[in-house]
């Protein structure tokens, strides 16, 4: 049986203000029920981390005031680092009170962790992992509510050629899994679309001169550098960099450079006209999402597009442990079968949500911005034109992320 809810069902007929509504209504079990989200809240990533708990916390909070619950939340700091990572998965793994994790939000942590999570037998539903093989490597306690690599790289590729018309772009990566797996995709796309990669290097996550890379890029001709990084400040001195040159070359970058404070201001006008891509749209103008958007910036303030998916991924856990205790006993396995049956007919991106055999989301999309001013403005595509015409405006994130 599949359960399907409607967010815009729910704030009409105002029963509760958020988004939380399920065909059962389980009474609290007796039991402790903890949920765990793991996530970079400390050390460069940690804009990103601090959004996505800020998301989750409202997520439990909504959950618990509309079901009378006390569902706990525990949090695991990765600092968006894989051996980190590792440490706090044992941790979730050895308190039997959790029964799924929010996380991990890295694709190199969903590595170094999907094998212990699976072998407990412990539900992980990531907000922000994208890497094409998480979910293709036996891992099948993992999820994910964001598109993978393989629909971002021919987004970008495509986008890249047919849209903006580029022949050139040279490529970096910062050897993370994540900026690997997305800089091979790109390669694929934008040479399947007729363009030319002229060049290829990976950097440190702390480097923090990339004047050589700058120099070789413009002796090869590029009319762009495509940089999938996790860390947003390095595309601001990345932008510094091409200007200091006087080179004309842009940014195309991807959901780690989606900070307005890191990227935009920290660039001082350099990355002015950039582009990125982001796996989730911008639900400021959502309607079915405008009372949660306004509950949000009322307690935290803004936000960017790697909040809301930890809210969409918490809603599916916490609500598969409701159905799950309707039936009897909450256990890991009842409720990671449980969020394989999810089935939403509207989640707060504003799109309905459902998970394929692997894990993945369907019929899920990327989204394509350009910087403006200090923002960051829709861009719509022939891939991406009919959901950004009806979603998208001008997001004002202040989130780093990375995925």
């Amino acid at each position: 049986m599949k359960f399907r809810k409607s967010l815009v069902g729910i704030l009409a007929l105002a029963i509760v203000p958020m988004a939380f509504n399920s065909v059962v209504f389980a009474q609290a079990p007796s039991q402790t029920i903890k949920i765990g989200i793991m996530g970079p809240f400390t050390g460069p990533a940690a804009s990103i981390g601090t959004e996505q708990l800020n998301w989750a916390k409202l997520a439990v909070e909504d959950f618990n005031k509309s079901s009378g619950w006390n569902i706990e939340m525990v949090q695991g700091d990765t600092e968006l680092d894989a051996a980190k990572a590792v440490t706090v998965a044992a941790s979730m793994i050895a308190d039997p009170d959790i029964y799924g994790l929010v996380g991990p939000s890295g694709s190199q942590e969903v590595e170094a962790t999907g094998a212990a999570l699976k072998e407990a037998r412990l539900v992980g539903i990531t907000p922000s992992a994208t890497r094409t093989s998480l979910t293709l490597s036996g891992f099948d306690t993992i999820f994910r509510v964001v598109p993978t690599d393989a629909a971002q790289g021919p987004t970008d590729g495509n986008f890249m050629a047919d849209e903006l018309g580029w022949t050139k772009i040279y490529i970096i990566d910062d050897q993370t899994s994540y900026a690997t797996g997305l800089a091979d995709e790109v390669t694929k796309a934008f040479e399947a679309a007729g363009g030319t990669v002229v060049g290829r290097d990976s950097v440190k996550q702390t480097d923090q001169d990339f004047s050589t890379i700058v120099t070789k890029a413009a002796s090869a001709g590029a009319e762009a550098i495509f940089f999938p990084g996790q860390i947003a400040s390095q595309g601001a001195l990345l932008g510094k960099a091409i200007a200091d040159q006087g080179a004309s070359i842009k940014i195309f970058a991807a959901d780690g450079f989606f900070s307005v404070d890191d990227f935009i201001k920290g660039g001082a006008g350099t990355t002015e006209g950039s582009y990125l891509s982001s796996f989730a749209p911008d639900i400021h103008d959502l309607e079915s999402s405008a009372d949660i958007v306004k509950r949000y910036t009322d307690e935290y303030g803004e936000f960017g597009t790697f909040g809301p998916p930890t809210y969409a991924a918490t809603t599916v856990l916490l609500e598969a442990i409701q159905r799950v205790a309707a039936a009897g006993d909450v256990t890991r396995e009842a409720v990671r079968d449980e969020v394989a049956k999810t089935d939403q007919e509207l989640s707060v991106l504003g799109t309905p949500l459902a998970f394929d055999e692997n894990g993945d989301v369907k019929d899920a999309k990327f989204f394509i911005f350009q910087v403006k001013g200090d923002n960051f403005v829709s861009v719509p595509s022939a891939d991406t034109e009919a959901t950004a015409e009806a979603t998208m405006g001008e997001a004002t994130p202040e989130a780093t992320p990375g995925s």
